[in-house]
């Protein structure tokens, strides 16, 4: 009885904050403004404007998916090395960045980005020309990557330090090179942090509106802009909740990933 009164809270949180948003956004996308049964509103993504988005989104995500995992995995090497204290000291300084405001965190990347930002204040003093950074998808990829690179990296650092010494020495004293080790041992003991990783960074990279509102000056527009748009401008919430069923399958496609290849949660980042 005890055991259920104390799970009560979390059941009414799971159902306030998670199933009924979720039923909202089914019951919308899947209806039209009457109320009526319609298909519309999913399909509509295959029209030239959203389906651009959308691509541009996947591209966008999936370079900066890709980009965070070749810098974190060679550093969660590098910190593994350092041993337990002072690799979690480095981590620690690591994602100190994150204690701080997302919104103001992509706008500190603005001022330096920016025409008349640092970046090109630095460059004129060097009497070398200005770079045009700001609104372009480069700065959607930096943001990205600033932003979301400890998502990759707390997965992966996670689960390397869980890999026994002995294992990479009883490699080692086989015959193994450096290489072999990596390839044949390292990587396959760390694939679930790598898929933990992949999927914290690609679906809020995918999901996104601020980063390319603010860096891409509002003339990009991702499939988290145009789902944004229809919510607070065009207030037509049908449009958008049918935009965000077809990304709850990528979602989807994420958790599956995540069942089949961390099935005892190792790639967690706690």
């Amino acid at each position: 009885m005890n055991k259920k009164l104390l799970s009560g809270p979390y059941l009414m949180w799971m159902i306030g904050f998670i199933l009924i948003p979720l039923a909202l956004i089914v019951f919308y996308g899947l209806t039209d403004k009457s109320g009526a049964f319609t298909l519309s509103n999913v399909i509509s993504v295959a029209s030239q404007e959203h389906a651009k988005a959308l691509w541009l989104s996947l591209e966008l995500s999936l370079i900066s998916t890709v980009l965070c995992l070749l810098i974190a995995y060679p550093l969660a090497m590098v910190l593994r090395s350092r041993g337990m204290e002072q690799g979690s000291f480095i981590v620690f300084i690591f994602i100190l960045p994150m204690w701080m405001n997302f919104l103001l965190r992509t706008l500190a990347w603005q001022t330096l980005l920016e025409k008349n930002g640092v970046i090109n204040g630095v460059l004129s003093a060097l009497h070398l020309p200005n770079q045009g950074l700001i609104n372009t998808p480069g700065a959607i990829i930096l943001g990205m990557v600033y932003n979301f690179l400890p998502f990759m990296v707390l997965p992966i650092y996670n689960v390397l330090m869980k890999i026994d010494d002995n294992v990479l020495s009883a490699a080692r004293d086989l015959g193994a090179n450096s290489t072999q080790v990596l390839v044949r041992i390292l990587l396959p003991l760390s694939l679930p942090g790598i898929v933990s990783g992949i999927t914290m960074v690609f679906v809020p990279a995918l999901t996104t509106f601020v980063i390319s509102n603010i860096l891409g000056g509002s003339k990009i527009l991702l499939i988290g802009n145009v789902i944004e748009q229809e919510f607070t401008r065009g207030s037509n919430w049908n449009l958008g909740s049918g935009l965000s069923l077809v990304l709850m399958i990528f979602i989807l496609i994420s958790m599956a990933l995540i069942a089949k290849y961390d099935k005892n949660g190792e790639g967690t980042v706690l």
